[in-house]
């Protein structure tokens, strides 16, 4: 299989992971889907890095590895994805993985004040070609003719935060990933799996985060709601295989099997690919606008790759 094909697999991922996860969130709420996310991804993580490391627990990770990595955790998973999954609880699934394709920008401008990195001018057009896009989606009309935001306020921050925390999290990440790499001794088991260990860490910080905010929200007898219904068991272990544990790994290989910026633009497909499969399942009407907007604003997204 061809790193372009599996990059369009890894975007199908991500799309049914977006549906199914905003159907669990629904059943069993935001808060309670994470705590189970998190715990049921250290599971498999942990059981990879064993049969592949014979160490269940990442090994050699410096103490400057581990502040990046779990800094990348705290904004990516904890900050990011209690925006997202709020966010599908509010203006749908669709729209916030609309909101997703501000990651680029908003990792652009990260890695621009943190590690030096230059911003060519496809890059700045890149920034106001998905802007564009955005708006045009979530642009309406109201009765007197005038052009408004359609959505709720809250949720069109929720969006935002969650590209915010993608964003920064991702080149957090990549400063930790490249410390640890650096620490690692000359094994290509250990260096094959850095960026699995890597999301463990990330993992644990988003564990004790969700843990503590379903503690402080005296939300923990939620947690057995996984036990009693069986759509939503069904909806969090498609959101957390597909998501965090295939889809994670396969981009993971398809950026090494084909350009960087040809995987990212192909993965980035997601909010086009939702549209149709959010009208099948929750009936949702799309608009010509809406989905041009959507269209847009992945074009936009993809010039910070080329």
């Amino acid at each position: 299989m061809s790193g372009e094909i599996l990059s369009l697999l890894v975007a199908v991922m991500w799309t049914f992971t977006a549906l199914f996860a905003e159907v669990a969130s629904r059943r069993l709420g935001a808060l309670t889907l994470n705590v189970w996310r998190m715990v049921i991804t250290l599971v498999l993580l942990s059981l990879t890095l064993w049969l592949s490391c014979g160490s269940p627990w990442p090994q050699y990770v410096p103490p400057r590895a581990w502040a990046w990595l779990l800094a990348s955790g705290f904004m990516g998973f904890v900050f990011g994805d209690f925006c997202l999954f709020n966010s599908y609880l509010l203006i749908g699934s669709r729209f916030g993985q609309l909101f997703m394709t501000l990651a680029s920008p908003f990792a652009a401008l990260t890695a621009w004040m943190l590690m030096g990195e230059r911003m060519s001018l496809l890059a700045v057009l890149g920034m106001v070609v998905t802007l564009c896009g955005i708006s045009i989606s979530i642009l309406g009309k109201d009765d007197g003719g005038h052009r408004r935001v359609k959505l709720p306020l809250r949720g069109v921050l929720l969006g935002v935060g969650a590209g915010l925390g993608q964003g920064v999290g991702l080149v957090f990440s990549k400063l930790g990933l490249q410390a640890y790499e650096a620490a690692l001794p000359a094994e290509p088991a250990l260096q094959a799996m850095a960026p699995f260990a890597g999301t463990m860490i990330r993992a644990m910080m988003g564990l004790a985060g969700f843990g503590l905010a379903l503690c402080w929200t005296r939300q923990l007898d939620t947690m057995p709601r996984l036990f009693h219904d069986r759509r939503a068991a069904l909806a969090a272990m498609c959101t957390i295989v597909l998501g965090p544990f295939l889809g994670v790994s396969l981009s993971l290989k398809a950026v090494n099997m084909t350009h960087a910026g040809v995987a990212q633009t192909l993965m980035g497909l997601t909010p086009v690919l939702i549209l149709w499969p959010a009208h099948l399942m929750f009936g949702t009407k799309i608009t010509w606008t809406e989905a041009v907007g959507a269209i847009i604003a992945v074009c936009g997204a993809s010039l910070f790759f080329l």
